[in-house]
């Protein structure tokens, strides 16, 4: 189930945003026990590095993956850690 999910999300987010480049790690291991895993949706961390954020703020490049992700956030995914950076920013942070 956890690599069906991984790469659902991988689809979803490379069909939306292009990314040239995305990471997707499950950390659900690390919230076993936690009351909101209880549903069986996942903890999840991405990094999505796309053009597409070019000069937005934090909180539209957020929106920007979740629109992505889109019901998959209601099935799958209890929580999400999102990184999202444009190649430029990346390279700053070097």
């Amino acid at each position: 189930m956890t690599t069906e999910r991984i790469e659902a999300i991988r689809q979803r987010i490379v069909a939306s945003l292009a990314p040239s480049e995305l990471e997707v790690t499950d950390e659900s291991h690390l919230h076993r026990g936690h009351a909101g895993a209880r549903d069986g949706r996942g903890h999840f961390r991405v990094r999505v590095v796309a053009e597409r954020f070019a000069g937005l703020d934090r909180l539209a490049r957020h929106r920007l993956v979740y629109d992505a992700l889109g019901v998959l956030m209601q099935t799958d995914i209890h929580a999400l850690a999102i990184s999202a950076t444009t190649a430029a920013e990346g390279d700053e942070r070097k």
